[in-house]
């Protein structure tokens, strides 16, 4: 298994991933930080992905450093809520990352995909629709950025496809180690952090919605529900695809070209 210039074998990996266990959130942080080059958050800032961002403004001050340790990658799907796009503003101003925006290739604008694209593509070809706005985006930045290893906000607790999930995996098509920090960690927790420590959030949060993404998929939880229920709801869906790039090797492969 290889990424970039950094091989690890699967003997390895479960060895990382046993010995981490013991280590806390803001540990495995620290940890990556000091052990990976070119080590990125991929963020659409939901709740987890903004717990990471704090813990890292408060690793920045601890060594010392003005700056953002660790830069953010954010996928903008150009279909996202405008109190998304606020909080986007908000992290900016108030921990001042370094903020690498990844769109949907030749298209600026919501209307614009549209016009390229048709209108609600995500019904007619779900599929294709998640590869140009989140996987090709993403895989792009990775290429771009060099990058060899992210910090995702993935949690075994929000169920589906995440229910075994490990704090260290490395993604088949691309080699890129991601490192699930909070992985252990309940909604409960992560709430808590955030309201402890005064961290932005999506104001969408206190109407119901507990994971946030495109505004057409994306629906209020109700009491009772799996917190990622209102994703795709009705669908036989958990994942927009971006962590899950096998399933795209088609689509992949012809952009290749």
């Amino acid at each position: 298994m290889t990424s970039h210039n950094i091989q690890i074998t699967a003997d390895h990996l479960d060895f990382l991933n046993e010995q981490l266990k013991s280590l806390s959130a803001p540990e495995i942080i620290r940890w990556a930080y000091y052990t990976f080059p070119n080590l990125y958050q991929t963020t659409a800032f939901g709740l987890t992905g903004l717990v990471t961002v704090d813990i890292i403004s408060k690793l920045s001050k601890e060594v010392g450093s003005e700056k953002h340790l660790i830069d953010l990658i954010f996928v903008d799907t150009l279909h996202h809520f405008p109190q998304t796009y606020d909080l986007v503003n908000n992290i900016k101003e108030k921990y001042q990352p370094n903020l690498h925006i990844y769109k949907p290739i030749d298209v600026e604008t919501e209307k614009e995909f549209a016009t390229k694209y048709g209108d609600q593509l995500w019904e007619v070809d779900d599929a294709k629709y998640d590869f140009l706005v989140k996987v090709e985006p993403a895989q792009r930045a990775y290429k771009e950025l060099k990058v060899n290893a992210v910090l995702t906000g993935r949690r075994k607790s929000q169920g589906g496809a995440r229910g075994d999930l490990k704090i260290l995996e490395i993604e088949e098509t691309s080699g890129i180690i991601k490192i699930n920090p909070l992985w252990d960690w309940d909604f409960k927790q992560v709430k808590a952090y955030i309201d402890d420590n005064k961290v932005p959030y999506n104001e969408l949060l206190d109407l119901g919605y507990k994971s946030i993404g495109d505004w057409h998929s994306t629906v209020p939880v109700a009491d009772g529900e799996d917190e990622r229920a209102g994703r795709w709801k009705g669908q036989a869906k958990t994942e927009c695809g971006i962590h899950e790039t096998s399933k795209f090797a088609r689509f992949l492969k012809e952009n290749q070209k």
